[in-house]
């Protein structure tokens, strides 16, 4: 396994608390439109069927790691020679640090929509990625302990959707499987960007310890997402009719104006505020795959990786002006996400498999 000091590791389980806080993110606000817009009030079966997936791909990803003694970077090596493995490799170094621009331009665009228009893009991102260089510069176990307490921290909000409860209908959910089998797979598919998040077990790995006894962990998290997502999306469904969810961007939000304190009139902005807590890990563990990899490809210091990075994902907010901007960058890490896990992964595990039935080992 990649050489990984003992005092740098943290427990197995806590597989479970980084990849929920990398898949519970900015598209719990709105992923519902974009896969109803497709399986209509089937869409929670998408759902259910995109968490599966999930799940082989999972396995895939420890099976490789395993034959490859935990270093995905070295895989890549073994496979395709080095240049060309390192290549790859900075490939998803790119990809890691998309994830994050993506996660942070979006909640940007949701608080300049939602609460304060005037906001100046640059202001929120310089801002944001300050404290995400403070917290990832503190190596890998501080990021574990914000993904643990960011993902405790805003839990009260699953009980806010309760207050909608009086608004549902859940007769709009039948019939079931009222739509073409195409379609719940397509929505599906749709749902590849708001499921990303544990590919990240590809690079963090060789800082668990007993990075076998994970898997059972990191599995317990995506089936705790996964129904997370199906629930929300079942409430939602039952909440709106599907042409009023069509006009809904932000469907969570929506439903958070349902609730109802007498010391709290607009319960969104409690939500959108609290929401980034819990992008917080999601951009701080993109930085820091992505800047793990360049260390390792790269004869740079992770420090200058890191920085160079936030570097990155600080003019790519910029560049993002619109809605139109932000949705295209959304489909285009959706699309690069679904190739990514569904057709790279199990061609390098056809790869792998070969290599080792023609040479006996990898």
């Amino acid at each position: 396994m990649a050489s990984v000091a003992e005092r740098s590791q943290v427990s197995a389980f806590m597989a479970f608390f980084i990849i929920m806080s990398m898949q519970i993110g900015i598209g719990v606000l709105g992923f519902q439109r974009i896969i109803s817009k497709t399986a209509g009030h089937d869409a929670w079966i998408s759902v259910l069927l995109a968490g599966a997936a999930g799940h082989l791909v999972l396995a895939l990803m420890y099976w490789l790691l395993q034959q490859a003694d935990g270093d995905f970077i070295l895989l890549h090596q073994q496979l395709f020679g080095r240049w060309l493995g390192n290549v790859l490799s900075l490939a998803m170094a790119a990809y890691f640090a998309s994830m994050s621009l993506v996660v942070l331009r979006t909640y940007i665009e949701v608080i300049q929509v939602w609460m304060f228009p005037d906001l100046r893009t640059w202001e929120f991102s310089l801002a944001f990625l300050l404290l995400c260089l403070y917290i990832t510069l503190g190596g890998f176990r501080i990021v574990v302990g914000i993904c643990f307490f960011c993902l405790i921290i805003p839990s009260y909000l699953l009980f806010t959707f309760w207050f909608v409860f009086d608004y549902t209908d859940f007769y709009r959910l039948l019939p079931i499987l009222d739509h073409p089998l195409s379609n719940i797979v397509k929505a599906a598919k749709e749902m590849t960007l708001t499921m990303l998040g544990y590919e990240t077990v590809l690079f963090f790995y060789p800082f668990l310890k007993s990075g076998k006894q994970s898997a059972k962990w990191a599995h317990a998290a995506l089936l705790t997402t996964t129904l997370f997502y199906t629930l929300l999306t079942v409430l939602t469904l039952a909440y709106f009719s599907e042409k009023q969810l069509q006009r809904q961007i932000w469907a969570t939000l929506t439903m958070w104006k349902m609730v109802e304190m007498p010391f709290i009139e607009r319960f969104e902005y409690i939500g959108i505020a609290n929401w980034l807590f819990v992008i917080l890990p999601n951009v701080c563990l993109g930085l820091w795959c992505s800047s793990r990899i360049c260390k390792k490809v790269l004869p740079v210091r992770q420090k200058t990786a890191l920085f160079l990075v936030a570097i990155g994902c600080f003019l790519g907010t910029l560049a993002i002006h619109d809605r139109t901007g932000v949705n295209m960058i959304n489909s285009i890490l959706n699309r690069i996400g679904f190739y990514f896990l569904y057709v790279w992964l199990p061609c390098l595990a056809a790869f792998t498999y070969i290599r080792m039935k023609v040479r006996g080992k990898l």
